[in-house]
């Protein structure tokens, strides 16, 4: 029922930038967290950045002095700005987030369950 669909994917010179964004769809109460994670051939995936919310974020430490996630709670988007970017970088990246919903009826709670997207390449070479 939720689809997060991402843009911004694509190949960049060492040293470059790019810009990933992702959009979620569908119907929901909220979104508590949304955020990037990347997986390299044979590895699993490994979160590279997320924030709640309520802007908190976490952040791979390799990528804390380069990269920012930012989000548009209105929008229920996320932008991953990749600056610096080097070789090491280049992965495939998956959106991810954490959707919130509720349970019909009078006296419903909620509940939440995880949404990724189909992940798009990222090349970093010269």
């Amino acid at each position: 029922q939720v689809q997060l669909v991402e843009s911004g994917g694509g190949s960049a010179q060492p040293g470059g930038s790019l810009r990933l964004s992702c959009a979620a769809s569908g119907s929901f109460f909220g979104i508590y967290s949304m955020g990037w994670y990347r997986q390299f051939p044979g590895k699993e995936r490994e979160l590279v950045a997320s924030m709640t919310s309520r802007g908190k974020t976490e952040y791979l430490d390799s990528v804390k002095s380069r990269f920012t996630i930012s989000r548009d709670n209105a929008k229920s988007t996320a932008l991953l700005q990749m600056n610096d970017l080097a070789v090491e970088d280049t992965a495939v990246y998956y959106c991810h987030a954490v959707i919130q919903a509720v349970v019909d009826g009078i006296g419903g709670g909620g509940y939440e369950y995880d949404v990724w997207g189909q992940g798009t390449q990222v090349t970093v070479s010269s």
